[in-house]
């Protein structure tokens, strides 16, 4: 399948995310100010979407609370109404087995039943929201997103009216789409985004970003998302390859080598300039959400 570079590309920023620790940087967005402050200023950037993590404010660590989504929702929303939100439901699908009995579940399990995963989603009916159909070795863990829950967890998004941007991580996450538009539970025109650099998933790599690109169906749209180290390599990659292009402290702590970056909209600074040399033009929010489908900003 071959696929010229889009007439126009959206960036989105993955703002503070689940993985990346507060030890990692001190510019993580940890607050529902910090992280709606972020998406905003990423936005002035020039990214069309914010895909949204919260955390704790005590902590800093991921969080699933209502009420930190809502504040975060409210915070941007009250200042723009363009920027596009996208609403992550990938916690509460981790499984740590116990020391004594790898069937028991130990500390640091998240795993819960997947309607709670989305009810957030139901409440605050954001533009999107990302769903993972990843079964996958992450660290010591292990993430679990059976067919079954899966599909659950589309259904509850569907009738909320959301669109789903789904999350894919290895080749046989891809088989798993294509059974799930067979069925029914996917509708398309699709939007898809595939992570690489996860350790035991996809690896970054043109051939990589051209193989995945290859087993999505043709009228999918997709972002080639990259981990650590290549995430400004596969903004190169992804547009190249026709694509949209994803950056944000979620994926990426470093602004260059050796270097942190300041803040969220350093990131999109540096992935727009990437993208319009190689000739991209960027999407608003308002010309995305006309690429995507979505309803018009309130």
């Amino acid at each position: 399948m071959t696929r010229a570079p889009l007439p126009k590309v959206f960036i989105t920023c993955a703002i503070t995310g689940n993985i990346t620790q507060p030890e990692q940087t001190p510019h993580l967005p940890i607050t529902p100010k910090q992280i709606a402050d972020s998406a905003l200023e990423a936005a002035d950037a020039g990214a069309a979407i914010a895909h949204i993590h919260v955390r704790d404010p005590k902590t800093g660590r991921p969080s699933m609370e209502l009420d930190l989504y809502r504040e975060v929702l409210d915070r941007i929303r009250a200042k723009n109404s363009e920027l596009i939100i996208n609403l992550t439901t990938g916690p509460g699908g981790r499984f740590v087995p116990s020391e004594h009995d790898p069937k028991i579940a130990g500390e640091g399990t998240t795993l819960m039943v997947p309607e709670r995963r989305v009810e957030h989603i139901v409440a605050l009916k954001p533009d999107i929201c990302t769903l993972d159909l990843n079964t996958m070795n992450s660290g010591g863990q292990v993430v679990i997103n059976t067919p079954t829950n899966i599909r659950r967890m589309a259904k509850v998004i569907a009738d909320a009216g959301v669109k789903p941007e789904i999350e894919l991580f290895d080749s046989g996450d891809i088989a798993l789409l294509h059974d799930l538009i067979a069925d029914g539970t996917f509708k398309g025109p699709l939007l898809t985004s595939y992570v690489m650099g996860v350790k035991y998933g996809f690896q970054p790599s043109p051939e990589t970003v051209l193989y995945a690109r290859g087993l999505l169906p043709a009228d999918a749209a997709f972002t080639a998302i990259g981990i650590g180290r290549s995430a400004f390599q596969m903004v190169a990659q992804s547009y190249l390859a026709g694509g949209h292009v994803r950056v944000g402290l979620e994926d990426a702590v470093y602004i260059e080598r050796g270097v942190l970056a300041p803040s969220n909209a350093t990131l999109v600074e540096k992935a727009r300039r990437i993208a319009e040399d190689l000739g991209a033009q960027i999407a608003n929010p308002s010309e995305a959400r006309r690429i995507l489908g979505l309803r018009e900003a309130a």
